[in-house]
């Protein structure tokens, strides 16, 4: 029998005179011819590996270099420095393209590899994924390129796990994970290095060779997912995904600087993610992503945990991301502020309140809105056309003192007020939030300035036309660093009264700032509770700065 397995390994010329020499020569002889024959199959597959392997980088210097002369206008750095949250932002709006974030991420892959071998694999595919994103609507990681461990499955390239034996078992389709990024829009670019058959700390094959620390190459990068925590802590990728069964994403993202996360076992899928011991389920192996920063970890798994997820791997419960913090815009704010406040408060063109001031001296807090508020009607118009081209925020603010015009107007007016209040609390809802934490006005003006920024209190009378339940806390003081922010504010809209706003609030250092807390109505218990919660963090905050 082990003269049939020599004869199958060498069909050539030469196997007759083997076979003559081993049975001369005995059993023992045919023991070291395998292990030879074995050994000549190693250094084949071996050579072949780094043939492709250098094939690719070739292939990725090309990519980027054409990109980069027919794009020569592109700034690489002004990507790169981005963090993920921001670089999806812009993707999204248009403000790169695609083209431009993927070419980048490649050229420096590739430079980072160069120094610290930590790709293994470029999937040239990417670029073909290119011109399908934008066939179809954009996902949270839309553009984003992404790096990908090397025994998570990406179709027509091996789960090796640095193991010779799996070199030409090409994987037939995508693990989950990669075709949930491909969904949301992300194009996995290269596949990074691991260490030999997984279980391991350092990040070493005889397949791939020995990944280094990007920060030291006397170091290791650490390991399993060594690769991955290299390429992104050098700054080769921004977005990796990498697995961890005893401390593979953990070890090697501490050791070179980044963000990693382990989530609970079966949160995410880990159908095409390959492991040495198929079947172990004592202790739990995980996918999870890898990033410079925690908000990097937060997006990336807030894409992941979608209906496609649920949907391509039941064995994953569906539980959608659970945000503990939501960001929340008011909507349409300056059709509440003039149409529904400023409206609804001087419906009668102010005439009631100026009233008020008959017979009276008129204090200087209140000197510059009485003079708004006894201009005429007509002359309010005016002047609303005049400055809507410059200041649009004024001229609105004119036409909403002009009030509602007539009774049935007014009827209407609060209507609009109950629709949206209405639309605000639908979208409260549609976030499924408790409560919200938001600016108040703040810090204190300086003299003289209150009474000509009543406007400035968008912040706080939102939630009056709202009606609901709202309180302030302190929970800091203005600093010297504030003040040097503050020489550079140009405000929102860039009109007088931005101006005014930032000569209200100088020299302000150790006064007081504080947030807003609001629940819906009715919940004025909740809302004290939470504003507890704010004051008690804040106060332990404190204390910590004075040990």
């Amino acid at each position: 029998m082990a003269l049939d397995k020599v004869k199958g390994l060498l069909p050539d010329a030469k196997t007759d005179v083997c076979i003559v020499s081993a049975v001369v020569c005995g059993s023992a002889t045919v023991v070291l011819l395998l292990k030879w024959v074995n050994h000549r199959r190693v250094q084949k597959k071996l050579k072949e590996a780094k043939e492709r392997r250098e094939l690719g980088f070739q292939r990725m210097e090309k990519a980027a270099r054409q990109f980069k002369q027919q794009n020569p206008g592109v700034k690489p750095a002004s990507i790169l420095s981005l963090p993920l949250v921001e670089l999806a932002a812009k993707l999204k709006d248009g403000s790169f393209s695609p083209e431009s974030v993927l070419y980048t991420y490649i050229e420096k892959a590739l430079e980072v590899t160069q120094k610290i071998n930590c790709v293994t694999d470029f999937l040239p595919e990417c670029e073909e994924q290119l011109r399908e994103i934008k066939k179809k609507e954009k996902g949270l990681l839309y553009g984003i390129p992404v790096s990908i461990k090397e025994n998570v499955a990406c179709k027509g390239y091996p789960n090796t796990l640095g193991l010779v034996k799996f070199l030409d078992c090409p994987e037939q389709e995508d693990s989950v994970i990669v075709k949930v990024l491909k969904k949301q829009g992300a194009i996995p670019f290269v596949k990074t290095n691991t260490s030999q058959a997984i279980l391991n700390i350092d990040c070493g094959n005889t397949v791939f060779g020995q990944t280094l620390n990007p920060f030291n190459p006397k170091k290791t990068s650490g390991g399993s997912s060594g690769g991955e925590a290299a390429l992104v802590g050098g700054g080769g990728s921004i977005l990796g995904i990498g697995t961890d069964v005893a401390a593979s994403i953990r070890v090697p993202c501490g050791f070179c600087g980044i963000c990693g996360f382990k989530p609970t076992g079966y949160r995410l899928s880990v159908k095409g993610a390959t492991t040495p011991v198929a079947g172990m389920n004592s202790v739990i192996s995980v996918t999870g992503p890898m990033a410079r920063d925690v908000d990097s970890l937060v997006l990336c798994m807030k894409a992941l945990l979608c209906e496609e997820l649920f949907r391509l791997d039941l064995a994953v419960p569906p539980l959608p991301f659970n945000d503990e913090l939501i960001p929340f815009s008011p909507p349409r704010i300056e059709f509440l502020v003039d149409e529904l406040f400023t409206k609804g408060l001087y419906a009668d063109g102010s005439s009631t309140l100026v009233e008020k001031f008959d017979g009276e001296l008129v204090d200087s807090t209140w000197t510059n809105q009485m003079r708004c508020y006894r201009l005429p009607n007509f002359l309010k118009r005016i002047l609303a056309v005049i400055l809507m081209p410059v200041f649009p925020r004024i001229s609105r603010h004119l036409n909403a003192l002009v009030g509602v015009g007539s009774v049935k107007n007014f009827w209407k007016n609060n209507v609009d007020r109950m629709a949206y209040r209405d639309e605000f609390i639908a979208e409260w809802r549609k976030l499924k939030l408790d409560v919200v934490l938001c600016p108040a006005l703040g810090p204190a003006f300086n003299l003289g300035y209150a009474g000509k920024l009543f406007v400035a209190t968008t912040y706080t009378h939102l939630y009056n036309v709202l009606n609901f339940p709202a309180g302030v806390v302190p929970v800091t003081t203005v600093t010297q660093a504030d003040e040097e922010e503050l020489k550079l504010y140009k405000g929102h809209y860039g009109d007088p009264w931005d101006t005014r706003m930032k000569e209200a609030v100088e020299d302000a250092i150790g006064l007081p700032v504080a947030v807003q807390c609001v629940a819906l109505p009715w919940q004025e218990e909740l809302c004290l509770r939470f504003m507890k919660e704010v004051e008690t963090v804040c106060h332990e905050r404190r204390g910590r700065r004075r040990i």
